[in-house]
């Protein structure tokens, strides 16, 4: 998905700073690509160009969790093991901390109470907006090249039936051009 609004983003003469995971895909020649393997070089690598961004999506489906304990060598099998675990930094929610003017979109993948989980986050990470997508659906989300989701900012809930992953990313956007233009309307009202 994130490829998809890196390809999308280009078409309309954006400027794409596509900050990437471990993938087979391959991105699109004209973004801006940084690579990264781990949570914190992900966080890292956000936070180091958030200051040159106008709107950050945040696609990426960061584990929520990693090992507490590193084993410095494979662990041989000896029975049962208990693994303990700790929470990754939540890097959508410090981003939405550590804006200025940016609007910040994330993505939400759900398994249940999937409009109420995603309201939630937009609340919680105080982001612009959010797209969730019921990852319990087969054949459309990850490992695949459709998506449903459902688009969702203060002011709106906009359902985006299954296509493309690119005809998602223009849906998710054009809601971001109406986001912009609102904001830029705000911020001249204040002017004012």
């Amino acid at each position: 998905m994130g490829y998809a609004l890196a390809e999308a983003a280009l078409r309309r003469g954006a400027k794409v700073l596509l900050i990437t995971g471990p993938t087979s895909i391959t991105p699109p020649s004209q973004a801006e690509v940084t690579r990264v393997e781990s949570a914190e070089q992900m966080r890292e690598a956000v936070l180091k160009l958030l200051p040159e961004s106008t709107i950050v999506i945040k696609t990426a489906a960061v584990a929520d969790y990693k090992p507490k304990l590193q084993a410095p060598q494979k662990i041989k099998r000896k029975g049962p093991l208990t693994l303990d675990l700790e929470p990754t930094t939540d890097i959508l929610a410090e981003l939405s901390r550590k804006k200025t003017s940016q609007l910040i979109v994330g993505f939400a993948a759900e398994t249940e109470n999937v409009l109420e989980n995603a309201r939630k986050k937009l609340a919680s990470k105080a982001l612009d907006a959010i797209v969730v997508n019921d990852v319990s659906h087969e054949g459309v989300g990850f490992d695949s090249d459709r998506n449903a989701v459902t688009i969702i900012t203060h002011d709106e809930v906009v359902e985006v039936p299954e296509t493309s992953k690119l005809d998602v990313a223009h849906r998710v956007l054009e809601q971001v051009v109406k986001l912009r233009k609102r904001t830029r309307v705000a911020s001249n009202q204040e002017r004012s």
